[in-house]
């Protein structure tokens, strides 16, 4: 098959050929009869070199015609992410909702699917943010404040889809925002328990450093066991500071090391008995004698059983049993520690084990106590898989107990 030009350039040169041939005949009917023959195949050339439309076959793909973009909101995989999606999500045509999965309905109620969205979502910062949806400029994420209750705060953001479709996207930022207070607030209540007794030790050296000597022996004992009992007090802070970090650091990590409960109780019973001699009479162990096997951190544990047994002993009536046992209860083992005390109203029950909370501050601080204490023992019961339970009656005494579970050998 020629192309049009070479086709064309074949014809030609074919009829002149013929002209020649027939000028030299004499221009007899041979002649004429070749030329008219000559034409012919030029045309016939150029004929075949014309395209030609291919036939249409069955099946065959037709060009596309022009149709209206589906609508991505009905599409039912669309429908079926959606269900999937965890946080709120919602989607709008010209501002009414038209779709709405479990965690919107949950948090709006289902009376949104058919209703404005501005209706939908009832937030001052909102109803403004949706009314420029419209725009060219690509809006930014609104935060909602107080919604949908005091205290909370939600973030809302947009994907526009064609025409006059979108998705309206809402997230959780409540707890992000309580995370924060709770490192600012820790961080205050650091400063401030650190701070109160620096300000005692200096305030006594300074004193101290004004007399010149002139002061007589008793006040000066006075002044230095003033400042040795701050400095303790603040040295305790840290440590107790430097634990609970510990124990956040490692809250994620089991423990893979087996231990005994029982003899870890025992050797602080005895640790405390030594430090606290004016009340180890009032010590009653009901540890029996058989092993408590679980997977710990013997070093953290001692440190609950410590912290729970010595804060019995410092809220406790003096002269009264400081009761301290261990009981299975199926596959775990009970740690109980029961004080005869003053007792804890019901309503500060829930944030005893929240950082530098004190029920009665003064009291606290005259037998040194950091306010961590209980925030140390939740943490490590948590690492443990323990549960911590709580119980107070006014005028009758406290009863901490942390339930762990056992390593049971098969």
């Amino acid at each position: 098959m020629f192309d049009r030009l070479s086709s064309l350039v074949i014809a030609l040169t074919m009829i002149v050929i013929a002209a020649i041939f027939a000028a030299l005949t004499g221009g007899d009917l041979l002649a004429i009869a070749i030329m008219a023959i000559a034409g012919f195949v030029g045309a016939g050339i150029i004929y075949s070199a014309l395209p030609s439309a291919p036939p249409d076959r069955p099946g065959a793909p037709q060009p596309p015609a022009e149709t209206t973009p589906a609508s991505l909101l009905r599409h039912p995989d669309f429908a079926h992410w959606v269900d999937q999606e965890k946080e709120p999500l919602l989607g709008t045509a010209d501002n009414i909702v038209t779709i709405a999965n479990d965690a919107a309905v949950r948090l709006l109620g289902r009376h949104i699917v058919g209703a404005d969205l501005r209706t939908a979502i009832r937030h001052p910062a909102a109803t403004d943010w949706l009314a420029r949806i419209q725009g060219d400029t690509p809006l930014e994420p609104v935060n909602l404040f107080d919604f949908p209750r005091p205290g909370q705060r939600w973030t809302m953001r947009i994907a526009a889809l064609s025409g006059s479709e979108n998705i309206i996207f809402l997230s959780d930022r409540s707890a992000i925002d309580a995370a924060d207070r709770m490192r600012s607030d820790f961080v205050a209540n650091a400063s401030h328990e650190l701070r109160t007794p620096l300000a005692a030790i200096l305030g006594y050296v300074e004193t101290l450093q004004e007399m010149n000597g002139e002061t007589d022996a008793p006040t000066r004992d006075r002044f230095l066991s003033i400042i040795e009992r701050e400095a303790r007090r603040m040295q305790q802070l840290v440590i107790d500071l430097l634990s609970i970090s510990r124990v956040e650091a490692d809250r994620f990590r089991r423990p893979t090391a087996r231990v005994d409960l029982a003899a870890i109780v025992r050797t602080a019973i005895g640790q405390l008995s030594d430090s606290e001699p004016s009340r180890a009479k009032d010590l009653v162990a009901k540890l029996g004698d058989i092993t408590q096997p679980m997977l710990g951190d013997e070093a953290q544990l001692s440190q609950l059983a410590h912290n729970i047994i010595s804060n019995a002993m410092k809220y406790g009536h003096a002269g009264t049993p400081v009761t301290v046992e261990l009981a299975r209860e199926g596959n775990r083992v009970r740690l109980l520690v029961r004080d005869q005390g003053d007792g804890i109203a019901p309503d500060h029950l829930p944030r005893l084990t929240e950082r530098f909370y004190r029920v009665d501050e003064a009291r606290s601080r005259s037998v040194g106590g950091t306010g961590l204490g209980l925030a140390i023992v939740k943490h490590i019961g948590e690492r443990h898989q323990g549960q911590l339970d709580i119980d107070s009656e006014v005028g009758k005494g406290t009863q901490v107990s942390v339930t762990f579970p056992l390593l049971l050998d098969h």
